[in-house]
């Protein structure tokens, strides 16, 4: 059905939990097949990551069982850098640590990361020998300064994204001495009294280990040191040497600018893998190592789940906007994403759902009155019944209908087939029942199905056509705005 709403500004994200079916339909229920996942996918994704989201505060994800050393993974220090942010996400969402811990921070200047800049109010990696307490970084760095001093904490990696290519002797302009990218940074050769205080070998192991995965030999690594203790004023106000002065192993690594973002993530990945290993910490990784791979973790699973579920948006291949989304009158929203470089901004009388440096749609939402009764909805699809909780998104091949169900009333965004009495229960609908620009996604795959009882919205579910959607092919660096030319 045509939805028939009006346009207003809300905000957007919230909480999620799976909510068990009411007792009314457990019979029902029970003679029907449930869907295979405990919980919505996307809600269950978004829980892992934490507490809601409601403002650009840094996280922190505490990953593996413990019991050995705890590597510190640092990203988004600076916020044109998509290589290093991108990669630290990762780690959050595509690793299981076996043994030992990864914290990781992947999102640290975050409003720098959404606004795409170096800094918006000057560069954060020069604030760590000195910030101002009316600095607006004040409290995100002495929070990772916290962090840092941690007696847990045994090394720090300082992901970035650097220009052209570091050589220890002149080459061309993009290859050079002064150059930052493809290379690992220590601010001196060792660190006395620290477990992992050998810095230049741990630095050299890593590089070796990355130059036996270039994807082309002009991408080799170099070690590059920079003896900041002898006199060198900019590193001296850095995160890593920030963190040498307080007894902690730290490295920086740097990927060239002049790569795309998954190019720049496999290379980080690279050392950060060797760095793991070298440390005893055991892991494992859910996506092949390759760009292509790395392009794929980042972009699949991307979603938002709001108001316990009751609305899910999966974003994987989002169309650039999506309309009459309804949204809770008079409600304190929270925010729960997928990605922990995930945010919604306020823009102009809509909001904007960020990515990263990239946005990914905006929503143009409905204030409406909600309603609580209805955890779950029956359905035949293809034609066998199935049991489906409310935020979940169900493949179907052929064809599927919803159970009518008495004092509610569904309606099929963008379907062109519905009762005399205006909702789409007990109709059978197919792909070629909805109009195609009222999909979630670009491809025309996935479509809301939303219930009501009366005016109020008791939740949806989501049906996906065919296959299960690919990861979107955009190019993931983002389209406006220019990357600084400097490096760490």
């Amino acid at each position: 059905m045509m939805p028939i709403r009006h346009f207003f500004p809300v905000l957007l994200l919230a909480a999620c939990c799976f909510v068990p079916f009411p007792a009314h339909s457990a019979s029902a229920a029970a003679a029907t097949e449930r869907e295979a996942a405990p919980r919505p996918t996307i809600a269950r994704l978004a829980a892992a990551l934490g507490e809601a989201r409601t403002n650009l505060d840094f996280t922190l994800h505490r990953l593996g069982p413990g019991g050995g050393p705890v590597l510190l993974v640092v990203g988004g220090i600076q916020g044109d850098e998509p290589g290093g942010f991108s990669a630290a996400s990762l780690l959050v969402t595509s690793y299981a640590i076996t043994s030992g811990q990864v914290w990781v921070v992947p999102n640290l200047n975050f409003p720098s990361i959404i606004e795409r800049n170096r800094g918006g109010f000057g560069d954060m990696n020069r604030k760590f020998a000195h910030v101002d307490d009316k600095d607006p970084d004040y409290s995100a760095v002495r929070r990772i300064q916290d962090i840092i001093r941690d007696p847990q904490v045994s090394l720090i990696l300082n992901l970035h994204d650097g220009s052209g290519f570091y050589r220890p002797t002149w080459e061309n302009a993009m290859r050079n001495p002064k150059r930052w990218g493809q290379c690992v940074i220590i601010d001196q050769e060792s660190l006395d009294a620290s477990r992992f205080g050998q810095l230049g070998r741990m630095a050299r192991n890593a590089v070796q280990d990355a130059n036996k995965k270039l994807l082309k030999p002009e991408h080799r690594y170099h070690l590059k040191n920079t003896e900041t203790r002898k006199g060198d004023l900019e590193m001296e106000k850095t995160l890593t040497y920030f963190a040498i002065n307080q007894g902690k192993p730290s490295f920086g690594v740097e990927a060239s600018k002049s790569f795309t973002t998954e190019y720049r993530s496999y290379y980080h990945i690279q050392v950060l893998e060797s760095f793991m290993r070298q440390m005893g910490i055991g892991f494992k990784r859910d996506f092949p190592l390759t760009p292509a791979g790395v392009k794929t973790a980042i972009n699949s699973d991307v979603g938002i789940a709001l108001y316990d579920d009751r609305l899910v948006l999966p974003l994987d291949d989002a169309r650039p906007s999506l309309g009459y989304v309804p949204l809770k009158k008079n409600a304190a929203v929270a925010a729960k994403c997928t990605k922990p470089l995930l945010a919604v901004l306020k823009d102009k009388d809509n909001w904007r759902v960020a990515y990263g440096n990239r946005t990914l749609t905006r929503l143009v939402p409905q204030y409406m009155d909600y309603d609580d009764s209805l955890s779950g909805l029956e359905i035949t699809r293809d034609g066998k019944s199935v049991a489906v909780p409310i935020g979940e998104v169900v493949a179907v091949n052929n064809s599927f209908s919803i159970k009518s169900m008495p004092g509610y009333r569904v309606n099929a965004i963008g379907a062109t087939k519905e009762r005399d009495d205006g909702s789409e229960c007990g109709v059978t609908l197919r792909r070629q029942d909805f109009m195609s620009r009222y999909s979630v996604d670009k491809g025309g795959t996935t479509y809301r199905v939303e219930v009501y009882r009366d005016n109020a919205f008791a939740g949806m579910i989501l049906v996906r056509f065919g296959k299960a959607l690919p990861a979107s092919r955009d190019t993931l660096t983002a389209v406006g705005g220019s990357e600084s030319s400097f490096g760490y």
